[in-house]
């Protein structure tokens, strides 16, 4: 009786380690970007302009959705498809300049917190994946957990967690949007600790039960 009580205590033991280190069901995670990439308020375009430095920087749309370029002015950018407004400011570009060699990119402002590297305000790539996102910020520190990622939009979390696999694929980023790497839990960080205190009290009450 005795034996059938440890048995069931290291068993119970055992599947509380499983239940604390398994990761976390995935939920809502990220469509895949199959619509065309439009600008939004708060995106940014980064301009690169041959032997024109001065007009080489990055140009924000504003709350309109007005973005307001050197030589070209303002053009309303929000809601068009990145593809034939770039081809437009190609061409105004060239009614200005001789011959101009020009790089126009789009841009996400967002924001890569919690248990990252180097955690703070990045431009990314709209097509960007969550993995890429994480590693724009120097990957995940040793505690951060990559199966518990977070994306809060709008103050509203869209993403509560997310599987490795998921943080490969595509996802529609969005200006504004806060991606969280949460922090992996005790036991997962301690589980050499955890193991090794297990079978000392597994120990102890096998010795207790043969006196």
């Amino acid at each position: 009786m005795r034996f059938v009580l440890l048995g069931s205590f290291i068993a119970a033991a055992i599947c509380a380690l499983g239940a604390c280190t398994s990761p976390p069901p995935e939920t809502g995670p990220l469509p895949a970007a199959d619509a065309p990439l439009m600008l939004e308020p708060g995106d940014v375009v980064r301009t690169q302009i041959w032997h024109e430095k001065e007009m080489s920087d990055t140009f924000k749309v504003d709350e309109r959705g007005r973005l307001t370029l050197p030589l070209v002015g303002v053009v309303n950018a929000a809601g068009r498809p990145w593809e034939p407004l770039h081809d437009s400011l190609i061409a105004e570009y060239d009614k200005q300049l001789r011959n101009p060699s020009i790089i126009l990119t789009p841009m996400r402002r967002v924001q890569v917190l919690g248990e990252v590297t180097k955690p703070g305000q990045y431009l990314a790539d709209p097509t960007l994946s969550l993995a890429g996102l994480v590693a724009l910020a120097g990957g995940a520190t040793p505690n951060g957990d990559l199966h518990r990622v977070r994306v809060v939009r709008d103050g509203r979390i869209i993403v509560n967690s997310a599987s490795v696999e998921s943080l490969l694929l595509r996802a529609q980023v969005h200006s504004g949007d806060q991606i969280f790497v949460d922090r992996r839990s005790w036991l997962e960080r301690n589980g050499a600790i955890a193991s090794s205190t297990l079978l000392s009290a597994a120990g102890i009450l096998i010795t207790i039960l043969h006196r």
